[in-house]
């Protein structure tokens, strides 16, 4: 039995050198569009890491909500009258704010994100926090997020070798005056772009943080429950026809949509990932393009020889066609591994959740096929013009 080697990866493997460099540039631009990607999914996930996390079907926000960290309060009254509609089991008030924790170690305060809300009536559906809710409920203690970033100091460290009377100051923004809390347990929700760490309080403790930052009524989100067997879409319509304009009504998922499509649209960050993913894209149909029409231009005699001897164009053309797709896989091996190792050090560097999806595994590949095998298109006028009688 002969076994025939493709035309295509002959030509392709003549040059040996220019073959490599051709797949480490292919590679390189796998690379960037893995690492879009993955800084993106990281930007949607981490953003809505909290809303994930909520433990409710509806949820009330201002009419001036942008985002979860952008601090727009309405009055827990319309929280309240909430409870008188078909359907509705319980509410919960959910209180947000940045405040200043002073790392204990060097002293510097950096920028912590807290969370507050009723330990009897708990919106956190983490099982960290259930099970230190007893802890909450005494004055002044607080959970700190052991995913923070670094510059908070040791906290987690100290707790986990048995640190149990820990205490930390936290000052309200635009304040000099702390506010000392002590470390009652640990729990995991980690950073996003917007937030480098988290602390859970108890409603009480919250407004003694930030004793002057809102009145005691305003709260941030409203957490709706749900009886048994209602309907969530038709709750919501009931809410929004009936509540003051003054304030938003969310499904789970509409909740999501909306955070997420601020950071997409609405940021500088998520405008800059949509525009280097296309970029990356655009760069690599030129990169290939340019490969393969060089190719091409080297084995333009011996094109012009196989049309002499009877070969069709579609031959040549598949030729042309099979060396992008061989560019594409043999590219998207080294470009898929170097984008593990890269996501696995800037998962551990930031923070974030910066994780390989086969989503976007099958994306990046797909992409990198239809990458190449356009180029190949574009590359082809230029065989389509090989002529016979250029051999003599």
């Amino acid at each position: 039995m002969n076994f025939k080697i493709p035309l295509a990866w002959l030509q392709l493997a003549q040059q040996k050198v220019r073959f490599v460099v051709a797949v480490a540039g292919i590679a390189f631009i796998v690379l960037l569009m893995f690492v879009q990607l993955g800084f993106q999914d990281a930007l949607y996930s981490s953003a809505t890491a909290v809303h994930q996390n909520l433990r409710g079907d509806l949820f009330l926000v201002s009419s001036q909500y942008k985002s979860l960290t952008s601090n727009q309060s309405f009055s827990r009254t319309r929280l309240y009258q909430a409870l008188g509609f078909d359907g509705v089991e319980s509410v919960s008030p959910m209180y947000l704010q940045f405040a200043k924790l002073k790392n204990p170690a060097t002293g510097e305060k950096y920028s912590i994100y807290v969370i507050g809300f009723d330990p009897g009536n708990p919106v956190m559906n983490i099982p960290e926090v259930d099970r230190n809710l007893d802890k909450l409920k005494i004055p002044d203690v607080m959970l700190f997020d052991r995913d923070s970033r670094t510059e908070f100091g040791p906290i987690a460290e100290q707790f986990n070798v048995g640190d149990t009377e820990q205490t930390i100051e936290i000052f309200p923004f635009n304040s000099l005056i702390g506010y000392r809390v002590r470390v009652g347990g640990l729990f995991s929700l980690g950073p996003s772009f917007g937030v480098d760490g988290n602390l859970i309080v108890s409603d009480s403790t919250f407004q003694r943080i930030n004793p002057n930052s809102r009145p005691a009524e305003m709260i941030d989100v409203g957490v709706i429950a749900l009886k048994p067997g209602a309907d969530p879409e038709q709750v919501l319509k009931n809410l929004q026809a009936s509540l003051p304009n003054d304030i938003q009504v969310f499904t789970r998922q509409g909740f999501i949509d909306f955070e997420k499509k601020y950071w997409s649209v609405r940021t500088p960050i998520g405008f800059i990932l949509n525009l280097m993913l296309t970029m990356a894209a655009v760069v690599g149909v030129v990169i290939v393009y340019q490969i393969l029409y060089s190719n091409i231009t080297t084995q333009f005699i011996a094109y012009a020889t196989l049309k002499a001897i009877g070969y069709a164009n579609n031959y040549l053309l598949n030729v042309v066609f099979q060396q992008a797709l061989i560019l594409a896989i043999l590219s998207y091996i080294p470009g898929f591994l170097a984008s593990v190792a890269l996501y696995d050090f800037a998962m551990k560097a930031t923070k974030l959740p910066i994780i390989m999806t086969v989503n976007n595994a099958v994306i990046v590949l797909t992409s990198t096929i239809l990458m190449c095998i356009t180029s190949g298109a574009l590359a082809i006028n230029k065989l389509r013009s090989a002529d016979p009688g250029d051999i003599f």
